[in-house]
């Protein structure tokens, strides 16, 4: 993949060229769907139901031929649970098949001991099993009944099949901050590596952020966690505001919205982060003339984003330079200003604009089993019996035989 910056800064560190952003992102997030079994309380994408106007394995296979020409090295695709799709395994291997790596993070409930030798035979696919609590009942609470032992049943298929360093997916919450050594510990025993991502007040988890966020010295707790282990544990850069505490963490340490990643969606809308659905950070859609490069290279979005930042309220504090002022996403959704501190500043900025904020956006797009408002998505149903299959094919297992 090329990295060659957009625009370029005589003299600056590779971090700060990167914030004037790249001819291709680094990490490309893409929702196959929304479709899911499970509905965790804090999905950043509200999944749940389908949405019919997905786009078609035409339509993918075009994006992934766009992003073999950018020399895009790989692709991280969720959901939903991609693998409800029944084109996922022909979307992989196609994208494989054309110099794009896939990752993809999933649930485990498709993840047969078939498909885990299907999966480590191919040095392309990198597979992410998500879970939120070290033992079934902090999991569980927010995955839904049975998760964890689906998740561990998953992880068993891949470590059977000579699968190495999958990765063991942990959101983290302040009921699981205490099960640290306990995550660590879990993924050596499967062969695993441990990802760290950081809770996000997006989709549905803006309604649950205020009970699930980390607390103030849990935050601490993490921060000393991820200094011991950093060249064990993989964080995706979620957690570059806990650098205000002094050290910074391994990493770019930088929001990447628009810069270094962005979003596909299941129908194809482009978000300049996998964080924030909402259409303040709306860059295009891949479907219209251009497709996903014109978004890339010439949307007024990523333009915008990727002009030199003043820093805003943030800029006088001394540790500006290592934490950047925070996560767009979790400013937005939580009402805060977007040139001020990230909510969980270490430093208490954000806690104290929090107590004084207005109104708080709401994430757009809830395609939760709860949620049924008129036509629209419709819901998953993962069943023993093989479905038919109509022109329609609404139920994403339509028509899905043995992978």
């Amino acid at each position: 993949m090329t990295t060659t910056p957009v625009r370029t800064k005589p003299g600056a560190r590779l971090v700060d060229l990167f914030e004037y952003g790249l001819d291709a992102p680094i990490c490309l997030t893409w929702e196959l769907t929304y479709a899911c079994n499970l509905s965790c309380s804090h999905c950043l994408s509200s999944s749940g139901r389908r949405d019919p106007r997905e786009l078609t394995t035409a339509e993918a296979k075009a994006v992934i031929d766009e992003l073999e020409a950018m020399q895009v090295f790989y692709v991280n695709i969720g959901g939903g649970e991609p693998t409800v799709r029944p084109d996922f395994f022909e979307l992989l291997d196609y994208a494989t098949a054309h110099h794009v790596g896939v990752k993809f993070s999933t649930n485990g409930v498709r993840i047969t001991p078939d498909v885990a030798r299907r999966l480590a035979a191919d040095d392309y696919v990198d597979v992410q099993i998500s879970l939120d609590g070290a033992t079934a009942d902090v999991n569980d609470a927010v995955r839904g009944a049975g998760s964890y032992d689906t998740a561990l049943r998953a992880m068993g298929h891949l470590a059977d099949a000579g699968m190495k360093n999958f990765k063991l997916s942990v959101v983290c919450t302040r009921h699981n901050i205490p099960q640290m050594d306990d995550f660590k510990a879990l993924a050596d025993r499967y062969g695993a590596q441990l990802r760290l991502t950081r809770l996000r007040p997006s989709g549905r988890g803006a309604d649950v952020w205020d009970e699930l966020h980390p607390l103030p010295e849990q935050q601490r707790q993490l921060y000393d966690w991820l200094l011991a282990h950093g060249d064990q544990v993989l964080t995706g850069d979620s957690f570059f505001h806990l650098s205000a505490y002094g050290q910074p963490l391994p990493g770019l340490n930088l929001c990447g919205a628009g810069r270094v990643v962005c979003l596909i969606d299941p129908v194809g809308d482009v978000y300049a982060c996998p964080f924030a659905i909402h259409d303040e950070f709306l860059a295009g859609n891949v479907r219209a003339p251009g497709g996903f490069p014109d978004i890339w290279r010439d949307s007024a979005l990523f333009r915008r984003l990727r002009e030199p930042q003043q820093g805003g309220a943030c800029a006088s504090c001394t540790f500006y330079d290592t934490c950047k002022g925070g996560c767009m996403a979790a400013k937005f959704f939580t009402g805060l200003p977007l040139d001020g501190p990230d909510p969980e500043c270490v430093q208490g900025h954000g806690e104290q604009l929090l107590a004084t904020r207005g109104p708080v956006p709401k994430p757009f797009g809830d395609h939760s089993h709860r949620s049924r408002p008129g036509p629209g998505p419709v819901d998953v149903l993962l069943t023993t019996r093989r479905p038919p299959v109509g022109d329609c094919r609404e139920d994403p297992l339509a028509g899905m035989g043995p992978v």
